[in-house]
């Protein structure tokens, strides 16, 4: 899809501070980092949401979940956890209509489960950013 930011992301049209490519999938740094590491693991295929996956597509980006999540801790060894969210639709407060898998690491219960997607680029720098890329993928 020519106009979606994600398609031009995989394209690499548009720079991202990736973490791990295959021939299926690209999992990127999001902008936002709701938490340090925030990852977003993105089909290839351009795919609106998760209704659209038939059963090949949703093995090959759900089996990829677990060894990016697992290079996201160790890379980030004070997170204690992951959250793994994925919103279907506008009314699920899906924004960007290609899907995509957000992984945000937890570093406290203080934190709880909300989760604010503002644009915090403001709290780190390109360089920090791009290097915490790739700590995450030195670990896969």
């Amino acid at each position: 899809m020519t106009d979606c930011i994600f398609c031009k992301i995989v394209a690499g049209e548009i720079p991202s501070a990736k973490v791990y490519e295959d021939d299926k999938v690209y999992a990127f740094l999001d902008t936002s980092q709701a938490t340090e590491g925030h990852t977003l693991l993105v089909p290839k295929v351009h795919v609106e949401n998760l209704m659209e996956y038939d059963e090949s597509l949703a093995a090959d980006v759900f089996s990829r979940l677990p060894k990016i999540s697992r290079a996201i801790l160790a890379a980030n060894p004070e997170a204690k956890g992951i959250n793994v969210l994925n919103n279907n639709g506008e009314v699920a407060y899906q924004t960007v209509f290609h899907s995509h898998i957000h992984i945000i690491p937890r570093y406290s219960k203080e934190e709880g489960f909300a989760v604010s997607f503002a644009n915090n680029q403001e709290s780190y720098t390109q360089e920090a950013f791009q290097e915490r890329a790739q700590r995450i993928a030195a670990e896969i």
